[in-house]
């Protein structure tokens, strides 16, 4: 018997069961899948890296500067900021208090009006200056009323907004709470993005070299969990005086019940291609305020992180974020859509995978509950990023104090 079953291998499964064998206790892991990290995963096709869904580290996150190598990893940066397609062309918008030289040229873009630069530069100050507690102590509202609050323009909006948080927060109508937006703009604001040399995938390949003395279990899926004890899909049954369930929402609401409401699904799909040459030389995110296709943000990723493709070749990814990511033939009109965006033939742009993820994040609209009961009585736990906020740090956190709320129990409370 072990002293803590753990389900689920993502990013907050891997952090609770580091922080429970740190502790000194048994712990097993189990993971339904071939390998560990959940979403946070990355494969090798064809000489590329492509990441399982277009995705990209910020180093202001709390847990990733306290549970992460960063050097180790060999991070490459993008630039602050993005270029936006408009009717008028491709228009770059520089982070002004880490770019200042490019500040004029930032106002003068024709994307949105002056005056909706300056109300980006004193957003950024005020979700950076007081607090993240403080930040996330303020009335909620959705991310569209926030943004109408702070009198930006729609056009800005629609141009730059917009095509932004829809991709990180898979909220094409920027219905998500304007709490979680605050805090990862603040993120933004505070640190680099990046990607890692090996893929984001090496994230998890991280925290799992350290579960050394922890029973890791690959292509184990669970069918029943109950007080004090695990059954997996082949019957075997295990027994365990805790049971965590690190899984994403979904799968924790159909292991647990009502004890954990679904928290809904916000889907995403990422289009990978190969190409000869980057049709934009700066490794920054490229946000598509114009053409309406389904893709809303692409990068050139070799250009930001050269490991990802190999030598002679680019490698670009587009995010299709919301109910848009399910449709069918989405390659195709990706690639076509992409064509017309970049100036490339068609013909130049090889499709290499397309990564379609039925829950991309939970749906979090406001008022949003930051720290939602891990436990849940009779030995029974539960973490991931519908306990906190949909995002690595979210994930991580819950895993560490959900960790925290197993410890406690198990040792009495002392």
């Amino acid at each position: 018997m072990s002293d803590v079953v753990v389900i689920g291998g993502g990013m907050a499964g891997l952090v609770c069961a580091h922080d429970l064998q740190q502790a000194g206790l048994e712990v097993t892991l189990l993971e339904a899948s071939d390998g560990l990290g959940g979403r946070v995963r990355s494969d090798r096709v064809d000489g590329f890296v492509l990441d399982r869904g277009f995705q990209i580290l910020l180093t202001a996150y709390p847990q990733v500067r306290a549970r992460l190598d960063l050097e180790a990893l060999g991070l490459a940066k993008f630039t602050p900021g993005a270029i936006v397609r408009t009717a008028s062309g491709s228009h770059r918008l520089s982070d002004p208090l880490r770019r200042p030289a490019d500040a004029l040229r930032t106002l003068l873009a024709p994307v949105g009006s002056p005056a909706d630069k300056l109300r980006l530069a004193s957003l950024v100050l005020d979700v950076s200056v007081p607090s993240a507690g403080a930040v996330l102590r303020r009335p909620d509202r959705s991310t569209a009323e926030r943004l109408r609050a702070a009198g930006f323009s729609e056009e800005f909006v629609r141009l730059f907004w917009r095509p932004l948080f829809a991709g990180i927060q898979l909220d094409p109508e920027l219905e998500v709470s304007a709490r979680r937006f605050e805090i990862v703009l603040r993120m933004l604001a505070m640190g680099a993005t990046g990607l890692p040399r090996d893929g984001i995938g090496a994230v998890a390949e991280q925290l799992a070299a350290r579960l050394i003395h922890t029973d890791v279990r690959l292509n184990a899926p669970v069918r029943t969990v109950e007080p004090g004890a695990v059954v997996l899909a082949g019957g075997e049954r295990l027994a365990a005086r805790a049971v965590v369930v690190a899984t994403e929402g979904p799968a924790a609401h159909r292991l647990l019940g009502d004890s954990v409401p679904d928290p809904g699904s916000r889907p995403v799909a990422a289009c990978w291609f190969s190409l000869a040459r980057a049709p934009l030389e700066a490794p920054m995110l490229l946000l598509d305020g114009h053409s309406g296709g389904p893709a809303l943000n692409a990068v050139v990723i070799s250009q930001v992180q050269p490991a990802y493709a190999p030598v002679g070749r680019s490698l670009l990814v587009a995010a299709v974020p919301g109910p848009r990511a399910l449709d069918g033939g989405l390659a195709e009109q990706v690639r076509e859509q992409l064509s017309r965006w970049m100036g490339v033939p068609t013909d130049e742009l090889t499709p290499l995978r397309t990564d379609v993820i039925a829950h991309g994040q939970p749906l979090q609209t406001p008022p949003l509950s930051v720290r939602r009961r891990v436990d849940l009585g009779q030995g029974m736990f539960v973490c991931g990023d519908h306990r906190d906020t949909a995002s690595l740090q979210g994930a991580m956190f819950s895993g560490e104090r959900t960790a925290r709320a197993v410890i406690q129990s198990l040792r009495g409370g002392s």
